[in-house]
């Protein structure tokens, strides 16, 4: 949904497409680094109950 967002925006906006892949890559970059510490936490979690 964000990269879609942001292609509209682009397309409506094409002057300011550098501040809009700059937060879509901010949000992008966000979203993996929760995930991943998500994943480490479940995955210290399952080995510290065994």
């Amino acid at each position: 949904m964000a990269t879609g967002k942001a292609v509209e925006s682009i397309a409506r906006q094409p002057e300011a497409s550098g501040k809009i892949q700059t937060a879509l890559l901010l949000g992008c970059a966000l979203a993996e680094a929760t995930a991943i510490y998500g994943l480490i936490v479940s995955i210290l979690i399952i080995f510290m109950l065994k």
